[in-house]
């Protein structure tokens, strides 16, 4: 429907009555928080090679948007504090997943923490919720910004799971819905945080997570789901 990790994408599901988002962040060479879900540039830009190892100035003229349609060439690269902004002026709440280049985990989650917290300072939006699949990350937020809660984001339930999420003081685990069953997500609640899925398109999939008691879906299809569902 539009691009991801873009504004317009977000107009788009706000439009639609959405009031809460996810997006991907990491760290240009000089240290600039943008939007970017993969490593690498050429899926959804008109760049080439590694983004991290790029300094936002190049970054920042590139097309994000003709990839995806006509309708939104000249979409640029958006900087996360553009995003944040965004939302803190329409009150929305936001999921930060911090997605970092390899090498630089820690530093990512420190600074994507350090301008969260300046950001809402005093805002009556909610805290956003940091997550990723990085514990390093994860543990960098934690120690620079130890308020805002965190998320720990899992594709296989691999060896010391839960006591890695007790340990960084997760609010959330954030699975693969495929991986969710009644032990787990009992297990999650018994932990005092919320048992959360990633990518739910499909509403037999939201009715059996449902059932299962978890607590939120995150979805790329806005045109499938109510908002008020």
């Amino acid at each position: 429907m539009a691009p991801e990790n873009t504004l317009a994408a977000f107009r788009l599901g706000a439009d639609r009555g959405y009031r809460m988002f996810e997006c991907d962040a990491k760290l240009s060479a000089d240290g600039v928080p943008f939007l970017l879900h993969d490593s690498t540039l050429e899926r959804t830009s008109n760049g080439h090679g590694i983004a991290g190892d790029q300094a936002w100035a190049g970054l920042s003229r590139l097309d994000a948007g003709a990839w995806h349609s006509r309708r939104y060439a000249g979409e640029p690269l958006p900087t996360l504090e553009g995003l944040i902004r965004f939302c803190l002026a329409n009150r929305f709440a936001l999921n930060i997943e911090i997605k970092p280049t390899p090498g630089v985990e820690r530093r990512t989650g420190e600074v994507v923490a350090q301008l969260a917290a300046r950001l809402w300072a005093g805002a009556a939006a909610p805290l956003p919720l940091l997550t990723s699949f990085a514990p390093e990350s994860l543990r960098g937020a934690r120690d620079a910004q130890p308020e805002l809660p965190r998320g720990l984001l899992l594709d296989t339930l691999r060896d010391g799971w839960l006591d890695t999420a007790r340990a960084l003081a997760c609010a959330a685990i954030v699975c693969n819905y495929a991986l969710w069953d009644a032990v787990n997500v009992a297990q999650v609640h018994a932990a005092g945080m919320r048992a959360l899925s990633y990518t739910v398109n499909d509403e037999w999939v939201a009715e059996r997570l449902i059932a299962l008691g978890t607590d939120g879906i995150i979805t790329d299809r806005v045109d499938r789901f109510s908002a008020a569902d």
